[in-house]
């Protein structure tokens, strides 16, 4: 796989563990943004108001910086930390899972609420279906007509996806490309007269 290609989930994605009584329901979705990721966190939450806990995992990004474990009041270590241990198991990223939890009259101890939020998510991710994405940059250019060919010439040659096009005496236009073209782009537009450029905050 290639540096910016990496493993998701297409589309929610449901796995169910039952142990003593306890049934442990795991929710798996994509999720592009940390803010994308509570605000699913939030609906299910809200979709399964009368479970007692509401436990889960997400890691957003190819790199460990974005990732967050949450253990909604069960002992500590042994529901947030089992459920990104599958994520990370299944190698997989930009992606939420929570786990809710009906308690079923029976204590099951650390031990069997680590083996049931394991498996709840294994569950989850095991009935979605994995896909390969790709990590893509966008960038906003604005330039002088008389560049325009040198810049249309670009994009044709590396087939950048542009949109949202202003071309007129003062011409500006995004493009979207795969990360593994930044370098070699970012090099030919700074030797395109008049080009200037920047990542859309």
């Amino acid at each position: 796989m290639k540096d910016d290609e990496y493993l998701t989930i297409k589309a929610r994605s449901t796995g169910i563990f039952r142990d003593r009584g306890s049934k442990f329901i795991a929710i798996a979705s994509p999720a592009g943004s940390v803010d994308e990721a509570m605000n699913i966190i939030e609906d299910i939450r809200n979709e399964y108001r009368d479970a007692r806990h509401h436990c889960y995992a997400y890691k957003i990004g190819k790199d460990e910086d974005r990732w967050r474990v949450n253990d909604d009041g069960e002992p500590s270590g042994s529901a947030g930390k089992p459920i990104m241990g599958q994520i990370r198991s299944f190698d997989i990223t930009n992606i939420v899972i929570v786990v809710v939890r009906y308690f079923g009259g029976t204590l099951l101890g650390v031990g069997g609420l680590i083996n049931a939020y394991k498996n709840a998510a294994k569950e989850a991710l095991s009935c979605g279906q994995i896909v390969k994405r790709t990590l893509k940059v966008e960038y906003l250019l604005e330039f002088p007509y008389s560049a325009m060919n040198d810049v249309m010439k670009l994009v044709k040659e590396e087939k950048l996806e542009q949109y949202d096009q202003q071309f007129e005496l003062d011409c500006k236009l995004k493009i979207r490309f795969r990360k593994d073209l930044e370098e070699k782009v970012v090099r030919t537009l700074t030797s395109i007269k008049g080009v200037h450029f920047i990542v859309p905050g």
